[in-house]
């Protein structure tokens, strides 16, 4: 499975962005998809989930009632729209897809097998 992430940039806070990950490859086995965050010298942070078979979402406090995950299933795409942005949520953010994790780990980034490459949220206050 190759994942590939896209749209992040600047933003206002308060503002909004979209972020997208296109899936492509072995996708057929995929559990669930998800979105973490990584900020200079913090470690990854779980954002965002969505579990395939229910179309369950799952988010942290931190975001939950601005972000919200969803998927397009023509496109094999997943978006994270962020909405009402904090300077605390500029990171890079990473998504992620699972064909082996169980719901009690989708928070975990361990428990994701594949990776995108990253794109970059900046957000001035």
């Amino acid at each position: 499975v190759q994942l590939q992430a896209s749209g992040g940039g600047l933003a206002q806070a308060g503002g909004s962005l979209r972020l997208s990950c296109a899936a492509s490859g072995r996708t057929l086995g995929t559990r669930a998809m998800g979105w973490f965050r990584q900020a200079p010298g913090k470690e990854r942070e779980f954002v965002a989930a969505r579990w395939w078979s229910t179309g369950s979402t799952y988010y942290p406090d931190s975001v939950k009632g601005r972000f919200t995950i969803t998927r397009d299933v023509a496109k094999n795409t997943v978006y994270l729209l962020m909405n009402s942005l904090k300077p605390e949520d500029a990171a890079v953010y990473y998504c992620a897809a699972g064909s082996r994790l169980i719901l009690s780990s989708i928070g975990e980034a361990d428990s994701y097998d594949y990776w995108g490459q990253g794109t970059l949220v900046t957000v001035s206050s």
